[in-house]
């Protein structure tokens, strides 16, 4: 009898996977799930900007207290070289495997040896990585940050060492307030060391760090001089006040000439602005006097280093006079 569908014919009413392929195939269909942004692929040119970008944030970044710099590296032969013959505080030297070897290569890794810096041999794509592709020629010199004492800190300690007879002249220190070079620094420092000052105080925020550029600058002598970093140097000069310490503000047109600086004899600090725009308001307002260093009106100003060391050798002068 007709029943009207064909012989054989199967019709299926309920979907899904067949007996025994335990949804297998629809697993498959699933996927991995969505593709992930072009930054996160390893394999992608955005993700190489991702890093860059983090990296760059890292340098800028801060803690309060201490801030925490990110390591410097020196770069090229020649840097390198110079960087080892001053004795920057390193951490490790790093070499291209294969690297063409000449007399700057010798003498950079018998410094580093005498130094006691590690060497290490890596790969020049490992290089360019760790240099931001800088022209590092096959050499990288590693430096550490540096590590900042509190301001407040080293005034307290210096000004209870002369007060227990220890230094045998009186407390000294010279402050930067806008100083962003840090040959600057570098500078300031060994004329702090050449006329027996006792530190360099630097602002957390907006100033000039010790960097390897302000270590060569210093010739050595920023092993001997502390660079203390003040949180706020507004507060910390007014703790040094409150500590007995007299602060002067060298600008032009002050209060006195610098030949005529009493307090030369005094504890001092010396605080220096930038060459464009001198001392902060703030700061400015905190100095006990501000002090002028004559020089020819055709001048404007003096360079911040060349200041702080005229400065310097005036107080030493009254002080031995």
């Amino acid at each position: 009898m007709a029943t009207g569908k064909r012989p054989g014919a199967v019709r299926k009413t309920k979907k899904g996977p067949s007996v025994g392929t335990g949804g297998h195939g629809r697993k498959k269909l699933e996927g991995k799930g969505p593709t992930p942004k072009a930054e996160d692929r390893v394999y992608h040119k955005a993700h190489r900007g991702k890093q860059l970008a983090e990296k760059a944030a890292t340098k800028r970044g801060g803690t309060r207290g201490r801030s925490r710099v990110a390591e410097e590296m020196v770069t090229g032969r020649n840097s390198v070289l110079e960087a080892l013959r001053t004795q920057i505080p390193s951490k490790t030297l790093y070499m291209a495997t294969r690297i063409d070897v000449d007399d700057r290569v010798r003498e950079a890794l018998k410094l580093a040896a005498e130094q006691g810096i590690a060497v290490l041999e890596t790969s020049k794509p490992e290089l360019d990585r760790m240099t931001d592709d800088a022209v590092h020629q096959g050499m990288v010199l590693q430096i550490p940050p540096y590590q900042y004492p509190d301001a407040v800190d080293l005034v307290t300690e210096t000004v209870q060492r002369a007060a227990q007879g220890h230094i045998n002249h009186q407390p000294l220190f010279v402050a930067l307030d806008g100083i962003t070079d840090p040959r600057n620094l570098g500078a300031i420092v060994r004329s702090v060391s050449a006329f027996r000052g006792h530190g360099v105080i630097v602002p957390e925020r907006r100033s000039v760090g010790m960097t390897a550029s302000a270590w060569k600058t210093s010739a050595g002598a920023a092993a001997r001089v502390p660079v203390a970093r003040a949180t706020n140097l507004t507060l910390a000069l007014k703790e040094m006040k409150a500590q007995g310490v007299f602060v002067v503000g060298l600008d032009g047109g002050g209060d006195m000439d610098l030949p005529g600086l009493e307090l030369a004899t005094e504890p001092l600090c010396i605080v220096v602005g930038s060459e464009g725009k001198g001392l902060s308001r703030l700061v400015r307002e905190t100095c006990d006097a501000i002090v002028s260093i004559p020089i020819d009106s055709a001048m404007e100003s003096l360079n911040a280093s060349m200041a702080v060391g005229i400065s310097l050798y005036e107080v030493s002068r009254r002080r031995n006079g």
